[in-house]
Order: C-alpha cells, then structure tokens, then sequence
C-alpha cells in the first residue's frame, strides 16, 4: 500500500457578470507534485450560466475553460504557460483575477491516487 501524498486543488468558476459576483463550479485543478500530476476537468452547464446570464458567450466559456485543460496536459499548442514545469501552471492558473474565468482558493489534501481525487472532487463540487 502506498503511503498518502500531499495535492493541491482548486475550483474553476465562471462567473458571466464579474460586477455581481455570482458564479458557477465549472471545474476542478489538482496538482500533486510528488506523483508528478497535474490535471483539470471541466463541464459546462449551460443552463445554468443563462440563468445568471441570458447573453453569456457560452463557446467563449468552452474555449477558455478547455485551455486550462490543455495548459494543465501541457499540450505542445497550448502557448507557453503550457511549457512551465508543472508547479508553475499549477500557480499561474491558479492566480487571483478578476475576469469571467477564475479560481477558487487553493486547498490542499492527501491521497494516494491523485486521478480518483479529481474524480471526486470533480463530482461533489462541479457535476449536477
């Protein structure tokens, strides 16, 4: 049995009218540095984004939403954030801002297998 190793987590928000404050959990980041993983996963409920919403770009949000995923695979295409060692895309995703995409706070936990850890944390944060 493998002993349980530290990660790192935050929550994608989209939050279509920045000046309202309000938003959604469209994904979840994790970073587990010592099992050299790094991923995200992201859904769009679109639904609910018009009900905060009803002009809301919603290919805009798809777009930018699966970037963070590409910068995360570190996908050869994906711009040079997509090129920083892991650590790094991690922290400038995770980087406050004030724009329609954001994160939450970052949190930390401890696991053994960082894959199931997205899996739930993806399930009881972000899918309805």
């Amino acid at each position: 049995m493998h002993a349980a190793d530290s990660y790192d987590y935050a929550l994608i928000r989209v939050v279509p009218r920045v000046e309202r404050g309000e938003f959604i959990n469209a994904g979840v980041i994790v970073s587990c540095e010592s099992r050299q993983f790094l991923q995200a996963r992201v859904e769009v409920d679109e639904s609910r984004l018009r009900a905060l919403d009803p002009a809301i770009d919603i290919d805009t949000v798809r777009r930018h939403l699966q970037a963070i995923v590409r910068i995360c695979d570190g996908a050869p295409d994906a711009g040079p954030i997509a090129r920083l060692p892991r650590r790094a895309r991690f922290h400038w995703l995770t980087a406050t801002r004030s724009s329609i995409i954001q994160t939450s706070p970052t949190h930390m936990g401890r696991c053994v297998d960082p894959g199931g850890s997205i899996d739930r944390l993806f399930e009881q944060m972000v899918s309805t």
